[in-house]
């Protein structure tokens, strides 16, 4: 399940974001899933989050566009996992170009993954 998971999160990424990340790491805790994608800064991300108004431009350019897609992630994970997703958070750390995945279910799903 998992590796599923993290095969929708590339798929997502390079549909919504114009490119994968390096690297994903998807992890089932109970009734979460943590998802971890290093290297996904485009070149023009970089340059812009050399400064403090360009790092606030990539975070908010990238909420945005979850935003749209969200929808979409949500369905695709009840899809795999057949729970609900209850929330999704989401963060990017502009300096090491990682971000973070976390969603909440509706049941503990590190049952299925045993």
């Amino acid at each position: 399940m998992e590796n599923l998971i993290k095969n929708a999160i590339i798929k997502f990424e390079q549909e919504f974001m114009g490119r994968g990340p390096d690297e994903v790491k998807a992890f089932i805790v109970r009734d979460l899933i943590v998802i971890r994608l290093k290297g996904v800064l485009t070149p023009a991300e970089k340059q812009l989050a050399k400064t403090a108004e360009g790092v606030e431009m990539v975070k908010q350019l990238r909420q945005n566009l979850i935003a749209q897609g969200r929808d979409r992630l949500l369905e695709q994970i009840q899809a795999i996992t057949g729970a609900k997703a209850t929330a999704l958070f989401t963060d990017i750390d502009t300096q090491i170009g990682e971000r973070v995945f976390v969603f909440t279910m509706d049941r503990d799903l590190s049952v299925a993954v045993k």
